[in-house]
């Protein structure tokens, strides 16, 4: 249908994004998520000091230990507050923000929201008021505990667990460390792979993952079970047989090391090889120039790839990132600039892996694809372009097809 995927050129304002709906007794309530009182806002200064402590003020971080951000707020705390209406995260929201999300925070909570970090900063609130309770002091011991978890002592050891069930917000290296994990993310990997699939960076919550017992034995018992099959060569006994009997092993080990490397690896790298890459591994919905009045310019300027949210997006070319953030109608979208002077963009995003100004290769992930912005379901907008603003479009798949790409 040509309703598929629309983008209207449109800026939403802070308003309407900013906007949160909460349900109360069957009842639905529009309420702004930054609210008109702010007599206890805090300056930005003293947020700049409290982002410095808790993340080195960097404001889009995501080290994978559960907490996002420059003011390191937990998922629960994100959500609680009403920050999905900025982002999913909050190290995808910017800034301003941020700390719009941290007020409410600092109004419902007060600065022990960041225990340590805030007496450090100064933050205070005009009512705040020492609170000595055990439960808040309890509360800030924890949040404490769980963002310095190197320092756990030794007796943590005996109760660590055996298997973890995801939740939102979780990375396999995240739950590896936090967990102590003997191998780190690799060997937790190797120990759920039939439970995570192929791509090691997307879990999801409900998963059950292993921990610990079965993470060191597919990589280190391959090696010693090769060495215990020849033992059983005892019935070498037998001459006639006994030539061909020493042949036939090394033919099974030369055999058994090709069986890892399936990975399809190197189809990437002869794409990337060739210079340009498909940006998802699916077919096409609303074609290039269809008209229609759902669009600004009368027609749809890019392809649409109808794939689920959080499938892996890459680089068609290389070159280096222009642009990578909100983007109004676009929703989250990133443009790159590549090599030969044309531009790319992947708009619609529900997560960033790449920055502005950072480098990419042909192949190379830099986003997963999602619904944000003016959309009508999940799927990737993708455009071509001969500059980084937007009615400079040519047809995508043309350009694709010209450096042999095949969709």
């Amino acid at each position: 249908m040509a309703v598929r995927g629309r983008h209207r050129r449109y800026q939403p304002s802070r308003i309407n994004r900013a906007s949160l709906t909460v349900t109360a007794g069957g009842a639905g309530m529009a309420l702004p998520l930054i609210g008109a009182g702010t007599a206890d806002a805090a300056p930005e200064d003293v947020w700049e000091k409290v982002a410095a402590c808790e993340s080195t003020g960097n404001w889009q971080i995501n080290t994978g230990n559960g907490y996002f951000g420059g003011l390191q707020f937990s998922q629960s705390t994100w959500e609680q507050y009403g920050g999905t209406a900025y982002a999913a995260r909050a190290d995808l929201a910017t800034r301003d923000q941020q700390i719009a999300v941290a007020e409410k925070v600092l109004d419902g909570q007060g600065p022990r929201a960041w225990p340590v970090c805030s007496t450090r900063a100064g933050l205070t609130r005009d009512d705040d008021t020492p609170d000595a309770s055990p439960e808040r002091q309890l509360r800030a011991q924890a949040a404490l505990s769980r963002r310095t978890v190197p320092q756990a002592t030794p007796t943590t050891v005996p109760t660590q667990r055996e298997s973890y069930t995801v939740t939102p917000g979780d990375s396999l290296s995240g739950i590896a460390a936090s967990e102590r994990v003997r191998g780190g993310w690799q060997a937790l990997y190797d120990a759920n792979r039939k439970v995570v699939g192929a791509d090691p960076d997307l879990i999801h919550p409900g998963q059950r993952l292993v921990l610990r017992g079965a993470a060191p034995a597919p990589s280190k018992g391959l090696p010693r079970t090769r060495p215990a099959t020849p033992p059983k060569a005892p019935p070498k006994a037998q001459p006639p047989t006994a030539a061909a009997q020493p042949a036939a092993p090394p033919q099974q080990k030369q055999q058994a090391k090709p069986k890892p490397k399936p990975r399809q690896e190197r189809p990437d790298r002869a794409e990337r090889a060739a210079g340009l890459s498909a940006p998802v591994a699916a077919g096409t919905g609303t074609p290039y120039g269809r008209a229609g009045s759902s669009w600004s310019s009368g027609y749809h300027t890019g392809v649409d790839f109808p794939v689920p949210t959080g499938t892996s997006v890459k680089a068609v070319a290389q070159g280096r990132v222009v642009s990578a953030g909100w983007a109004g109608a676009y929703g989250y979208q990133i443009v790159i600039r590549h090599d030969d002077g044309k531009y790319s963009q992947y708009a619609h995003l529900s997560a960033l892996t790449v920055r502005e100004g950072q480098r990419v290769n042909s192949g190379q992930r830099i986003a997963r694809s999602g619904s944000t912005g003016n959309s009508t379901g999940p799927h990737l907008h993708f455009e071509v372009r001969t500059g980084p603003g937007y009615g400079s479009d040519i047809d995508p798949l043309r350009y694709l097809r010209a450096g042999g790409v095949s969709i």
